[in-house]
């Protein structure tokens, strides 16, 4: 059998549900994942290299490209643009590698929606209580009480969309919840349509059943 093709895998969850750690975790397990470097509009920041931590776009480069269907998915935050190129990723998937997006429902509703659609694979991770997820976020201790509310609001804001993906994970157990999403893209590299090779074994198959009756 020849390589597979690649996956588009969609990682959301509220702040605080292990996102973060899970995706680290995902690739450590299998480094050939490769993570998807998304296009904005803002200016670099001190250290940060075109092409490692964005690809730094002038708005009106990043707009053609959306014009011309090249980004899946795309917002507008903050004043400026961000938004997944489509090539690199389209180039991944059809030479076997895994891509793994760390965003927001809206961002996985549009990739879903996309071109490589049948390639995608989402899966929403979801805190085992809402106290918890207070929790983890004041643990944090980066952020007052009211930044912490409003890491809240827009924590239920992301739950709310749970039912739109694949899968959905409570990590009630970080180690058990690792488990479990190795066993869902273990098993989903295996779906058909990721194995372009078993059309043409099916062929052999039948000339070699024709040949014997």
């Amino acid at each position: 059998m020849g390589d597979r093709r690649g996956l588009l895998i969609i990682l959301s969850s509220p702040s605080g549900a292990g996102k973060s750690t899970l995706a680290r975790r995902l690739r450590d397990w299998d480094d050939s994942i490769a993570f998807s470097v998304s296009a904005t509009t803002r200016a670099p920041r001190p250290g940060e290299v075109d092409g490692r931590e964005y690809h730094f776009l002038s708005e009106p480069a990043f707009k053609a490209q959306v014009a011309a269907g090249d980004m899946l998915e795309h917002a507008h935050v903050f004043g400026n643009f961000y938004g997944s190129p489509r090539g690199p990723v389209q180039q991944a998937i059809e030479t076997g590698r895994d891509v793994l997006f760390d965003i927001d429902w809206q961002g996985a509703q549009q990739i879903s929606n996309s071109i490589l659609a049948p390639h995608v694979l989402s899966i929403f991770l979801l805190p085992p209580s809402i106290g918890e997820l207070r929790r983890r976020l004041e643990s944090r201790g980066q952020d007052d009480a009211a930044t912490i509310a409003r890491r809240m609001q827009k924590s239920w804001d992301e739950i709310s969309h749970w039912d739109a993906y694949d899968y959905v994970l409570v990590n009630d157990d970080l180690d058990a919840t690792e488990d479990r999403l190795k066993t869902i893209v273990t098993a989903t590299r295996l779906r058909r349509i990721q194995q372009p090779d078993l059309t043409d074994h099916v062929r052999a198959l039948q000339a070699e059943f024709e040949d014997r009756t």
